[in-house]
């Protein structure tokens, strides 16, 4: 299958290795990875911060960057699920590309939900030997839909534990600009999360979100402690 591969703006920039590693579980998976070098930011850090005119002239971008007839799959359930849901709200006085993002908004897919619900595929022989908890992101498990399917996947990989933690599906606190203009509840929603990790013994984080995982990890690693987040992708390509 020929899909369009969505690369979210911060894993471009902070994150490059998850972007390849998705390459190669769709290509695993059997999809014809095509990537369009010229995408930017769909336009969400400026939408939630209200700036709605510069997200509009990013949503515009979007919609020429990428093919209307052709699956556009992305590691991130936030992102995916803002283009399917907010963009219509940024076209509304553009009837034309409305219309175009009417036919295309079917076709966006986050990762997880590509593989087990468009291709029936669970298990892509990865293996990561390690106990591992998982963190639901807000916007993938409430807007975007996402529960059982990181869990399918995860539950195939050779050698992964995975231990529920205690209000998996509680925020994180990043939340976009949140975590800059609130910054202590930020702080104190992560330290809660990573708290709630420690507590299952678990070596790792997964979540679908990298921007879930950036505040994580920022206060893992100010803390030092014993736990790391890792993006999903990054299992689903381990050991092969």
């Amino acid at each position: 299958m020929d899909i369009q591969l969505f690369i979210p703006c911060y894993i471009d920039q902070l994150y490059p290795e998850t972007g390849f590693n998705t390459i190669k579980v769709l290509e695993k998976a059997g999809c014809h990875v095509h990537y369009n070098p010229q995408q930017t930011c769909c336009g969400q850090p400026a939408f939630n911060s209200g700036y709605w005119k510069e997200a509009s002239s990013l949503a515009e971008k979007f919609l020429s960057d990428f093919q209307p007839d052709m699956p556009i799959v992305s590691p991130s359930g936030s992102c995916s699920s803002f283009v399917i849901h907010h963009y219509h709200k940024l076209l509304a006085e553009k009837p034309d590309l409305l219309l175009q993002h009417e036919k295309m908004k079917n076709g966006i897919y986050e990762l997880s939900d590509f593989l087990v619900n468009k291709l029936k595929i669970e298990n892509l022989g990865a293996s990561f030997p390690h106990k591992v908890t998982f963190h639901d992101s807000c916007s993938a498990l409430r807007e975007y839909g996402i529960k059982d399917e990181p869990r399918k996947l995860l539950a195939q990989v050779a050698g992964l534990e995975l231990i529920e933690m205690e209000e998996c599906d509680t925020c994180c606190g990043f939340g976009g600009t949140f975590a800059v203009k609130n910054k202590s509840i930020s702080v104190a929603m992560a330290e809660n999360k990573v708290r709630n990790a420690l507590k299952t013994g678990a070596e790792y984080i997964i979540s679908t979100e990298a921007s879930c995982l950036m505040n994580i990890n920022g206060y893992i690693a100010k803390h030092k402690l014993p736990v790391k987040g890792v993006h999903l992708a990054d299992i689903l390509s381990a050991g092969y």
